[in-house]
C-alpha cells in the first residue's frame, strides 16, 4: 500500500491499530480525502483525542528544517508574543532565512500605531537572536494582510519550500487554509481547532513548481496558560474580537484578580492607572491587598472564575514574582492570558500565576 497522510494533521495513516495515532478504518481508504480518526472526530464533533506524541517528539521534527532548503515564515500571536516567539528558532531552522509575522492583528485596539509595532516586534526579534528579513501585520480569520504578505512570501521563496513555524495555538493552520484560499479559492485544506498539538507530522501543500508550503507541527511552549486549562476555559481566555482595555484607579495595597487564573499585587507606590489587556470575556476583580489571599482561598471558582471544576483539578497553585517598575511605560504580561500596562511611574509589584506560567515585563507594546 502506497503511504498515505493525514489531510488534517500530516500523521501516516495506518489501519491495524485503533490505539495509535493515524488510525483510520479500511473503509475510509477510498476517499478522496483521508482523514485520521482523531481529526474525523475534531473536525465533525470538536472532540480531541490525546496521543502519544511528546513534546520532543515535535521538537524534533520540526528541528528538520535547518537540512533543508526554504524560507521559514514565524508566525506569532500578536496577543502574547511572550509566548509565542519562538527564542531558540535559529536553532532549529538553520540558516534558512525567516520572515516575522504577528497574527491576531484584529484583537488589539484599533488605535494601536501599526508602524511603531512592527519597529517593536523587530526589536523583539532581535534581542531573542533571530535575525528577520521583514515583519508583517495580519489577522488569519479577518484576511487583513495576507495578499499582501502571500505576494511577499512567493518574493522572498525564490521558487523554493515555504515552511510555517510556530508555537501550538498561534492559528498557524487558519493562516495556511487563508493562505491557500486566497491562491486558489479553495478553503479548509486543514484542520483547524482551539486545542494545542493539532497538526502531528509535516503537511505539503503543492505551490506550483516542485515548491510546497509546508504546515509544521506546533512546538509546546509550556510557559503559556493554554496547556493548564480546560476547553471551556480556553474558549473564556482566548480573545474573539477587539479588545477593550479595562482601566483601573489603584492604591497601593490593593489587588487585581484575573478571574482566578493570575493576580496582581501594588504593593507600593503612588495612585496610578493599570491599564488591562485580556479577553472582553475574563472578569477583572478588585479588593484590598489584606483580602486578597482569603479571597482566593475562598471564592476560587466561585467569584473568581475562571477556572471550572476540570481546570481546578490540573490547575498548578499559584507563584509569585515581584518587580520595580519605574521611568517608562512598562506591560506585566501573563503569557497566554493577556497583560496588564503601566504608566511609568515608580510602583512595587508582585504578580502571580499557575507555576509553570512564567511572568515576565517588556516595554509597552502599546
Amino acid at each position: 500500500m502506497d503511504t498515505i497522510y493525514c489531510q488534517g494533521c500530516g500523521i501516516q495513516i495506518q489501519s491495524s491499530d485503533p490505539e495509535k495515532p493515524g488510525y483510520t478504518p479500511k473503509s475510509s481508504l477510498e476517499k478522496e480525502n483521508i482523514l485520521c480518526k482523531r481529526c474525523f472526530r475534531l473536525k465533525h464533533y470538536n472532540e480531541i483525542q490525546e496521543v502519544s506524541i511528546t513534546d520532543d517528539d515535535f521538537l524534533k521534527m520540526v528541528s528538520t528544517i535547518r537540512n533543508a532548503n526554504g524560507l521559514v515564515v514565524h508566525l506569532i500571536d500578536i496577543f502574547d508574543v511572550n509566548g509565542s516567539l519562538i527564542k531558540s528558532l535559529p536553532r532549529i531552522t538553520g540558516d534558512n532565512p525567516i520572515v516575522l509575522v504577528g497574527n491576531k492583528m484584529d484583537l488589539l485596539p484599533k488605535s494601536t500605531n501599526q508602524r511603531k509595532l512592527v519597529q517593536w516586534l523587530r526589536k523583539q526579534a532581535k534581542d531573542a537572536g533571530i535575525k528577520v528579513l521583514d515583519v508583517f501585520l495580519i489577522s488569519s480569520i479577518k484576511g487583513h494582510g495576507i495578499e499582501e504578505l502571500s505576494s511577499q512570501i512567493d518574493y522572498y521563496r525564490k521558487q523554493k519550500d515555504v515552511y510555517i513555524v510556530g508555537t501550538t495555538n498561534v492559528g498557524k493552520s487558519t493562516f495556511i487554509n487563508r493562505l491557500i484560499k486566497q491562491s486558489t479559492g479553495i478553503s479548509e485544506v486543514i484542520t483547524t481547532s482551539y486545542f494545542p498539538g493539532t497538526t502531528l507530522g509535516f503537511i505539503e501543500i503543492p505551490l506550483g513548481g516542485n515548491a510546497s508550503l509546508i504546515d509544521t507541527p506546533g512546538i509546546v511552549n509550556r510557559q503559556q496558560m493554554s496547556h493548564y486549562i480546560s476547553e471551556e476555559d480556553m474558549k473564556l481566555i482566548t480573545p474573539k474580537k477587539e479588545i477593550k482595555p479595562r482601566v483601573y484607579q489603584l492604591n497601593s495595597e490593593q489587588t487585581l484578580f484575573f478571574g482566578g487564573l493570575a493576580r496582581l499585587d501594588f504593593v507600593k507606590g503612588q495612585k496610578q492607572s493599570f491599564v488591562c489587556y485580556f479577553s472582553n470575556l475574563l472578569p477583572i476583580h478588585r479588593t484590598k491587598l489584606e483580602k486578597a489571599d482569603h479571597l482566593y482561598e475562598n471564592h476560587l471558582g466561585e467569584l473568581l472564575t475562571p477556572p471550572n471544576e476540570k481546570t481546578m483539578e490540573t490547575l498548578p497553585e499559584f507563584t509569585e514574582s515581584t518587580f520595580k517598575i519605574s521611568q517608562e511605560k512598562t506591560d506585566i504580561v501573563f503569557p497566554g492570558l493577556g497583560w496588564v500596562s503601566l504608566s511609568g511611574e515608580e510602583a512595587t509589584i508582585r504578580a502571580h500565576s499557575p507555576k509553570g506560567v512564567a511572568i515576565s515585563i517588556r516595554k509597552s507594546l502599546i
